[in-house]
């Protein structure tokens, strides 16, 4: 089994990786020669084709001297992680735990820059077999009171004189100084001895790879480097288990760690995986494996202790997802196991439910009985989480949805507010849907900025919480919102199980519907119109032929990635606005990845000559672009450049005003033209327009096409240049398996 991280998507700042990349290098944006007009004419077949998925993890931030408000954010939602550890340690016993290089130097410094603007590789996909349950159900804690992000961030950057101790070491072993701050924040305090001592600790810097680490190592340390040493075995060890969370896992099968380890020139893998246990690097799991068949009858005289036996599955993972799962499951149990705070009485939930229609009905009546609830169906069945929120406020419940972005968040706004008015009209409302709307975005109410905030305990100040966009959840940002809810509060997760999972490790909503410890309610809402029947379809492995009449889907084939470039950025500034009707400005490109010839990068720089030339004084942006901001990795914020100045790059994000600082401006900000699918999720436009050129096909799946296809609420163009290869990646290629324990913890904790 391979353990190469696939560079897939190149991530930008607040894009996941994931499939393969379209492109290795660079080519020219424009097609050569005249292109006929892509012309929008009648809606044909959905197309025979389809790109790589774009799946994957963000690029770390690069530590900088000043912290943003951002980074700020994401080390707060830290701090209550570790507020979490430390109470899972307390109930049982605590789990042991530059410029003008050359050579290597210079490779070291590109891989590590890649990263910063967003280009994380991405493990290859290990193997997910059935877990088992293993432990029993914890008791009673209390949640994490909020953290000041200002305070944490002051706390926690590496002191001017600790960069400059690791900046010495890595200059005496060859290694880029740039990554000073990195290694200091990454190491802690006393970085550069510990970096001294083990130069393998470099490994913790994203976007370091074993081969570079070696040559750093052997710098240092001479004729005491080897490949046999035990701490490159346990530094080796630990970087293959961060390349599988990147790719989605919670923990590794130890056959698949061991082989993965060999592979890496690792000698003795199975000594250098119980030394990172040991040095609690790393921590074990036996997991018992549930029967799959009956077992041979056997007599007495075989005594008992065989009969006793069961297969287990050994695993093996990082503490922090360990410890997010296990906190993930301890709060998804209470909320099984307990009684729902009784606020309106049955009969008032009763009525509510009866004046409701289908499967509306049965969501209020699911939520009125029990703790946690989940909901499935597409973009129309967003109407069902709407009626249940006024329903709740009707009943005096402290009632809040939260999405996955702001783009989603406010949608969802304009839809409840429909719901509790009765009007058939969006609000012409134009505040900040958190100022007035009781929704926001989960990472919004986690970090306080949004929501009905927190009470002495800690808890969320609330009674119902509604999820939106559920499927994007990973394990830590899941426990944290578990462990925020108040006693007796209600958790229903709502989303579509057809789209791309999250960035982060773990599958949380296809581990809970596959779990079936709960009430699931499924949306009989079917999305309309041909653009419905054409994502319904790819849902369950068929891409149907749909009749458009309104050009609600068209097909522009194109023979290579010039051709491509051009009529997407025709389609966009003419053909689109003209035929549709919508435009430029609310039309949306989605490609698979960031590099290549047809990847974000050049398709923006087509999209920017044409919609907003200008010198780009400010990083590449002038006012009136249209970018992605990326404030902490995972989270992909689409808006417009309002100005530039000493304080840094003005941006609105859907109505919120964000400066970002000229040093952060490189690493977290992109034109946003065109995203990825994974940065498109959680979103949609009046108009889509699909780049599929004709190297994605390797790595297309289902997911994929079924994330970018239903993005579009009106109109879907397909630049299509993969011919068969849609067909069969939605007919046979499903989401890659992730490997995670959260079922295996859960069983043993839901009471009948």
């Amino acid at each position: 089994m391979s353990t190469e991280p696939e560079t897939t998507e190149d991530a930008e700042p607040g894009t996941p990786t994931g499939g393969a990349e379209p492109g290795a290098t660079e080519e020219d944006a424009a097609g050569s020669g005249e292109v006929p007009e892509a012309e929008v004419t009648e809606g044909e077949a959905a197309p025979s084709g389809e790109a790589p998925a774009a799946e994957g993890t963000e690029g770390d931030a690069a530590a900088s001297g000043e912290l943003s408000a951002a980074e700020a954010e994401l080390r707060a939602q830290r701090a209550e992680r570790e507020r979490i550890e430390q109470r899972k340690a307390e109930k049982k016993t605590p789990i042991e735990a530059g410029t003008k290089l050359s050579g290597k130097a210079a490779d070291l410094l590109a891989a590590v820059r890649a990263v910063e603007s967003g280009e994380k590789p991405v493990a290859t996909v290990f193997e997910d077999p059935e877990p088992a349950p293993r432990r029993s159900a914890p008791e009673q804690v209390r949640r994490p009171q909020p953290v000041a992000a200002e305070a944490v961030a002051a706390s926690t950057a590496p002191a001017p004189s600790a960069v400059q101790a690791v900046r010495q070491v890595l200059g005496a072993g060859g290694a880029p100084e740039a990554l000073a701050p990195q290694v200091a924040a990454a190491l802690g305090e006393g970085a550069d001895e510990l970096l001294r001592a083990d130069p393998w600790q470099l490994l913790r810097v994203a976007a370091v790879r074993p081969e570079q680490a070696d040559g750093f190592a052997r710098a240092l340390l001479g004729a005491e480097c080897g490949p046999d040493d035990e701490r490159r075995g346990r530094a080796v060890t630990v970087w293959l288990l961060e390349q599988a969370a990147l790719a989605g896992h919670t923990a590794l099968e130890m056959p698949a760690l061991l082989a993965a380890l060999a592979q890496r020139g690792v000698p003795d893998p199975d000594s250098a995986v119980q030394d990172a246990i040991a040095e609690g690097d790393a921590l074990v799991f036996q997991d018992a494996l549930e029967d799959t068949g009956a077992a041979p009858a056997r007599t007495e005289e075989e005594g008992t202790e065989e009969d006793e036996e069961r297969p287990v599955r050994v695993l093996v993972g990082l503490e922090r997802y360990a410890l997010a799962e296990e906190s993930l499951a301890d709060g998804l149990a209470r909320l099984v196991n307990s009684v729902p705070k009784q606020d309106g009485s049955a009969e008032d939930w009763e009525r509510a439910a009866a004046a409701a229609q289908g499967s509306t009905g049965e969501l209020l009546r699911a939520v009125a009985a029990h703790g946690l609830v989940l909901h499935t169906g597409g973009e129309a069945s967003l109407t069902e989480p709407a009626a249940l929120l006024t329903a709740a406020h009707t009943l005096g419940l402290r009632a809040w949805a939260a999405t996955h972005g702001p783009i989603g968040r406010t949608r969802f706004a304009a839809l409840l507010h429909r719901s509790e008015t009765g009007s058939g009209t969006p609000s012409t409302d134009t505040r900040s849907p958190g100022a007035h709307s009781p929704v926001a975005t989960v990472a919004g109410l986690l970090s306080g900025a949004e929501g009905p905030g927190r009470d002495a305990d800690g808890a969320l100040d609330l009674d119902l919480l509604v999820v939106l966009d559920a499927p994007q959840l990973d394990v830590e940002t899941a426990a944290l919102l578990t462990e925020s809810l108040p006693d007796g509060a209600r958790l229903v997760l709502a989303g579509d199980p057809g789209v791309l999972w999250s960035v982060g490790p773990g599958r949380v909503f296809a581990d809970l519907l596959a779990a079936r410890i709960c009430p699931q309610v499924a949306s009989r809402q079917p999305d309309p119109g041909p653009l419905g029947e054409l994502v319904s379809g790819i849902g369950i492995g068929e891409l149907n032929q749909v009749q458009a009449p309104g050009k609600e889907v068209v097909i522009v084939p194109v023979r290579d990635a010039g051709e491509a470039v051009h009529r997407t950025v025709q389609l966009v500034v003419d053909s689109v606005p003209r035929a549709i009707g919508v435009p430029a400005e609310e039309t949306q490109v989605i490609t698979p990845g960031h590099g290549g010839a047809v990847g974000t990068r050049a398709l923006n720089a087509a999209l920017k000559e044409r919609l907003n030339p200008g010198p780009g004084r400010f990083g590449g942006f002038d006012p009136g672009d249209r970018i992605v901001y990326s404030p902490v990795p995972g989270r992909a914020l689409p808006g417009r450049v309002v100005k530039a100045d000493a304080e840094g790059l003005h941006l609105s994000c859907e109505g919120e005003d964000v400066v970002v600082p000229k040093e952060r401006v490189e690493q977290s900000v992109r034109h946003g033209w065109a995203l990825t699918a994974h940065q498109a999720v959680g979103s949609r436009w009046p108009a889509v327009v699909v780049v599929l050129p004709g190297d994605a096909a390797q790595a297309l799946s289902r997911p994929w096409v079924y994330t970018a296809f239903g993005r579009a609420d009106r109109h879907l163009s397909v630049v299509h240049g993969v011919e068969q290869a849609l067909a069969r990646a939605v007919a046979e290629v499903p989401a890659k398996p992730r490997t995670t324990r959260l079922p295996v913890l859960l069983a043993p904790q839901i009471s009948g």
